[in-house]
């Protein structure tokens, strides 16, 4: 199985931790995002990684070849300009489809901002089960946004905050408000129903493939811990977790 990191965001809820790096070098508990979402993935068994990097992409670069990798084969997916999260994985669709054996062997996708203990296996297992074109990760929890899913765990639709807009894009009589946690167990078959070219969304994408019948679903993660990385508290927050842990 192959898995890439997004981390080619400009990090600016992090300044002034990103004003001389990327997000994925800013430390946490003296470790760097980068190292703790590689070696969660590697514990999964992933060993084929790619990263995709704008913002002091050349840091990203030296600090793998400086940490040999951390014993996993990564590559860098350079954007001239942000892509965006659909966008960036479009960009580095030739990773998962070249000289694979599986052509639809699944692939996680995972934030480089967020830590968490959710069971890959066990998500994996629940996409393959539901033969899924995506499962994505999500929780019961305050955001400023949701997705609404049907009591299937399909994707229907999307909310802004508690009492929001609400773009929906199949009908369903009961909805569920489900926060994202920015992990995603992918079939490579999205590669050909991407028609968005350019920067664009993953959930813009999603949200369009599930008006069309496509099996978005959603996978909880209630009971794992999560933590967003997204500013210098939660960082400091997610420091003070990691400690009591050990």
């Amino acid at each position: 199985m192959k898995a890439m990191v997004l981390a080619a965001g400009l990090g600016t809820r992090l300044r002034p931790l990103t004003d001389d790096r990327p997000k994925a070098l800013v430390e946490v508990a003296g470790r760097t995002m980068l190292e703790i979402t590689l070696a969660r993935l590697r514990a999964f068994g992933i060993r084929d990684v790619i990263v995709n990097a704008h913002h002091f992409a050349g840091m990203i670069v030296e600090y793998l070849k400086a940490n040999d990798n951390f014993g996993m084969s990564v590559e860098v997916s350079r954007e001239e300009i942000l892509l965006d999260t659909g966008g960036g994985l479009k960009n580095a669709a030739h990773f998962f489809l070249e000289n694979s054996r599986d052509s639809d062997e699944p692939f996680l996708l995972h934030n480089v901002d967020v830590i968490s203990t959710i069971d890959f296996p066990r998500m994996l297992q629940f996409h393959l089960e539901n033969r899924a074109l995506a499962t994505l990760a999500v929780r019961s929890r305050k955001s400023s946004r949701y997705l609404l899913f049907d009591q299937q765990f399909q994707l229907c639709g999307r909310r802004s905050g508690r009492d929001g807009a609400i773009e929906l894009v199949r009908p369903s009589e009961q909805l569920q408000a489900l926060a994202f946690c920015g992990i995603h167990i992918i079939s490579p078959r999205l590669f050909a129903k991407m028609t968005e070219e350019g920067v664009f969304s993953i959930i813009d994408c999603y949200l369009r493939l599930a008006g069309r019948e496509e099996k978005i679903l959603a996978f909880r993660a209630d009971e794992y811990y999560w933590r967003d990385l997204g500013t210098p508290d939660k960082v400091l927050q997610a420091a003070q977790d990691l400690k009591q842990k050990q």
